[in-house]
């Protein structure tokens, strides 16, 4: 598998761990928000294989808790699981980012409990999803299922939204409140604007109106919380 990028520590995408940040390319989703656009559209170039990836994480074996995989969308490659299971063989903990439309690939990981966390994005209510993720159109039944294993069988996870002024309002997180009524952590966290995001003209939401959203969505996610604000 090629890498596409390593953050050689983070403090943050893993919580409760020090971990490395391991990138993989390719998405099926086109997300105008999105900030590693370049891994999505196929521009990125690799930076390592897979068993450079080993060899940095040999000499990490002690000062890192876990590796969190994220992309692009993780869960378009087949060899995944093994990736996962390769890197659990060396000690570590594991935490994947997904966007959910790949339930299949979630329930193997989750069944051969491959990973420790799982941190599943909710772009946007049911009725604005195809938009949020830009595309055409969607069908939703695929992430739905993906919500349902995570709350059903996932030893940890989070949900979490990129809040954009252009694509949320305030019914949209009632309706995601009560589509992920009584999962374990809800996240929303502010859009921020930097050269990689395709599209120009959009805007965070001010504290006034996050601590809003919060609101409305903790009456259904009772730990609904506020990141990067």
């Amino acid at each position: 598998m090629k890498i596409y990028g390593l953050q050689k520590m983070t403090l943050l995408d893993f919580p409760g761990h020090v971990a490395c940040t391991v990138f993989l390319g390719g998405c099926d989703f086109r997300c105008p928000f999105c900030h590693n656009f370049e891994l999505a559209d196929g521009s990125a170039r690799p930076v390592m294989d897979e068993e450079e990836l080993f060899a940095f994480l040999e000499k990490r074996k002690g000062l890192l808790d876990g590796v969190a995989v994220t992309g692009g969308e993780p869960c378009l490659h087949g060899d995944l699981p093994d990736l996962l299971r390769k890197i659990r063989d060396m000690g570590f903990m594991t935490k994947l980012d997904t966007n959910g439309n790949h339930p299949e690939v979630l329930r193997q990981i989750l069944e051969e409990e491959l990973a420790d966390y799982v941190a599943m994005d909710i772009k946007n209510s049911p009725a604005r999803y195809a938009q949020t993720a830009g595309l055409a159109e969607f069908d939703l039944s695929r992430v739905r299922e993906s919500v349902r294993l995570l709350m059903e069988g996932a030893p940890a996870y989070e949900f979490r939204t990129t809040v954009v002024r252009e694509f949320h309002r305030a019914d949209d997180f009632e309706a995601i409140g009560q589509w992920i009524a009584g999962a374990q952590a809800y996240y929303l966290q502010c859009f921020t604007d930097r050269d990689t995001v395709p599209y120009g003209n959009l805007h965070a939401p001010d504290e006034e109106e996050m601590e809003e959203y919060r609101r409305i969505a903790a009456a259904f996610v009772p730990n609904t919380q506020l990141r990067g604000v």
